[in-house]
C-alpha cells in the first residue's frame, strides 16, 4: 500500500502521484491539516475544508477514503503509513519556500522509517528548472520566458482511476465548513467552471478581460489554487477549443499567456526564494515606504474615497475574488499612492483571497511595486479615476459594491467630488497628481522625465 499525500491536488484525475500509485496495488488518501499554513486565512481554510469534504465523497464512491491528520506532516506521514502497513508515501511536487523544507524533512523521515519517498511534477505546466536562459540563470522578465516556455511540450491530462482499493484505517468523513458564502466547490464543480468558460466568456477573453463590470475572466483560479483542476487540463481544453474554432484563435492565446505568468512567478521565486519578502531588485530595497496606518486601514476597508479602488476592496472583502484588473489598481494604489510597503498589500490579499497563492501573490505586489520582474520603469501609476471609466464605463460595477453611490448615473459615479459630493462617501484621501509626485521622487523618478501616467 501507497501512502498518497494530498496537498494542492484535491482532485482524482490528472493526479500523477495517485495514478502512479494505484497502478502499483492498493493506495491510502492522506490530507494533513498543517498549523502553519492553516488557521491564517478563515474563507481560504473554508474553501480547502469544503474541497476536501468533496474529494472523501469521490473517493468513497471508488472505494477508498480520505484519512485527515493535523500536526506535523512530517510525523503524521510517518506515523499514518506505519499504522496502515504502507510502504511509501508519494506526493505531487510544491514550490513555496516552506514546502521545499517541509518536503525534504518529509523524504528524509520516510527514508529513515524505511518508507519509499516519491515526488512527481503536477502544478505546472513546466517545471522551475525547465525553461532557463542560455546564459545561465533564470528569467526576471515574462516576454523572454514567455518565448522560451511556448516551446515546450504540454503533456495530455490522465483520466481518474475508475476504482481505488485501500484498507488498513478507517476514517469518518471530514465536515464541510459552515459557510454559505463559497462557490461550488470540488472537481466537477471546477470542470463544469471550466466548460461554461469555454462556451462563454472565452470568445471575448483578449478584449474583455479587463472588463469588470461584466463577468469576463474564467473564475478558475480558486480551483487551481485547491488543485480541484490541474493547468493542464485547462491548457488542453481551452487549446483543443481553439482547434475546434478557429475564431477562439486569438482569445485562447491571449488567456494561455496568463498560465504562462503561473509559471513565471513560481519560477522566480523557486531560483530566488528569498523574494518571497525581499525584492527581486535590490535597488528598490532603498525606497521609503510611509508609515500610515489610517490610509492602510482606509485602503483595506474600501473607504479611500476612490469608489474604483473601494469598490474592488469591498468586493475582496466580501467575496475572497477580485479580477486581475482590479488587482492591480488597488495594489498600485497602496504603493504608489499612498507609498505603502507592498507587504502589507501582500499580506492582506493572502488572508483574503480563496486564491492566495504566494508566488503568484507577491510576484504580482512586486510587479505592481516596481520591486520585483517588472521590466517598465517605476513610473508606472494608474490614475484609478480614468481606470475606473475604463474598465467599468457603465459604472454598474461601482455601484453594486459601493451603494452610497448608487444614485450617480452612468460614468459619473467615478468622480463623486464633480457633484458636490455624496452623503456618506468620504472624499479622496489623497489628491493623484499630488500623489503620483511623491511616488516618482520616491522611485527616483522626476516629473519632468515622465509623460505616462498609465490613466488607460
Amino acid at each position: 500500500m501507497i501512502v498518497v499525500w494530498f496537498r494542492r491536488d484535491l482532485r482524482l484525475a490528472d493526479h500523477p502521484a495517485l495514478a502512479e500509485a494505484a497502478a502499483r496495488g492498493p493506495v491510502l488518501p492522506v490530507f494533513v491539516v498543517d498549523p502553519r499554513l492553516h488557521g491564517r486565512a478563515e474563507r481560504r481554510d473554508a474553501w480547502i475544508g469544503a474541497t476536501l469534504a468533496v474529494l472523501d465523497a469521490d473517493l468513497r464512491r471508488r472505494g477508498a477514503r480520505l484519512v485527515v491528520r493535523r500536526g506535523d506532516p512530517v510525523a503524521e506521514l510517518v506515523r499514518v503509513a506505519r499504522e496502515a502497513g504502507a510502504s511509501g508515501v508519494w506526493w505531487n511536487r510544491d514550490y513555496t519556500p516552506y514546502a521545499r523544507t517541509r518536503d525534504v524533512a518529509v523524504d528524509a523521515a520516510c527514508r529513515a522509517a524505511g518508507l519509499e519517498p516519491r515526488a512527481f511534477a503536477d502544478a505546472l505546466l513546466t517545471e522551475p528548472g525547465d525553461v532557463r536562459p542560455a546564459r545561465g540563470g533564470f528569467y526576471t522578465v515574462f516576454t523572454p520566458f514567455h518565448r522560451a516556455w511556448l516551446t515546450r511540450d504540454r503533456p495530455p491530462p490522465m483520466p481518474a482511476p475508475e476504482r481505488l482499493t485501500t484498507g488498513g484505517l478507517d476514517a469518518p468523513p471530514p465536515s464541510p465548513p459552515a459557510s454559505d458564502d463559497l462557490p461550488e466547490a470540488g472537481e466537477t464543480a471546477a470542470r463544469a467552471a471550466l466548460d461554461a468558460f469555454i462556451r462563454g466568456p472565452l470568445g471575448d477573453y483578449a478584449d474583455a478581460r479587463d472588463r469588470l463590470d461584466g463577468e469576463p475572466t474564467s473564475r478558475l483560479s480558486p480551483f487551481l489554487r485547491v488543485g480541484a483542476l490541474s493547468l493542464r487540463q485547462v491548457y488542453a481544453a481551452v487549446t483543443a477549443a481553439a482547434a475546434r474554432a478557429p475564431a477562439l484563435a486569438r482569445p485562447v492565446e491571449a488567456f494561455v499567456r496568463q498560465l504562462a505568468w503561473r509559471d513565471f512567478f513560481v519560477q522566480i521565486l523557486w531560483h530566488a526564494p528569498q523574494t518571497r519578502w525581499q525584492p527581486l531588485r535590490p535597488p528598490r530595497t532603498a525606497v521609503r515606504w510611509r508609515r500610515d496606518p489610517e490610509g492602510l486601514a482606509a485602503w483595506r476597508e474600501g473607504r479611500t474615497g476612490y469608489p474604483i479602488v473601494d469598490a474592488a476592496m469591498r468586493q475582496l472583502a466580501a467575496t475572497g475574488f477580485i479580477a486581475n484588473r482590479a488587482r492591480m489598481v488597488v495594489a498600485s494604489f497602496l504603493v504608489k499612492h499612498l507609498l505603502i510597503d507592498w507587504r502589507e498589500g501582500d499580506r492582506w490579499f493572502m488572508r483574503q483571497l480563496l486564491d492566495g497563492d504566494p508566488a503568484l501573490n507577491g510576484g504580482n505586489w512586486q510587479w505592481v511595486a516596481s520591486v520585483g520582474a517588472d521590466a517598465m520603469p517605476a513610473f508606472r501609476v494608474f490614475n484609478p479615476v480614468t481606470q475606473g471609466k475604463r474598465f467599468d464605463p457603465s459604472g454598474d460595477y461601482v455601484r453594486r459594491w459601493v451603494p452610497e453611490l448608487a444614485s450617480l448615473p452612468g460614468a459619473r459615479v467615478h468622480t463623486p467630488w464633480d457633484a458636490g459630493g455624496v452623503r456618506g462617501y468620504p472624499p479622496p484621501i489623497v489628491e493623484h497628481d499630488e500623489a503620483r509626485r511623491r511616488a516618482l521622487a520616491a522611485f527616483g523618478t522626476t516629473p519632468r522625465s515622465v509623460k505616462r501616467d498609465f490613466g488607460a
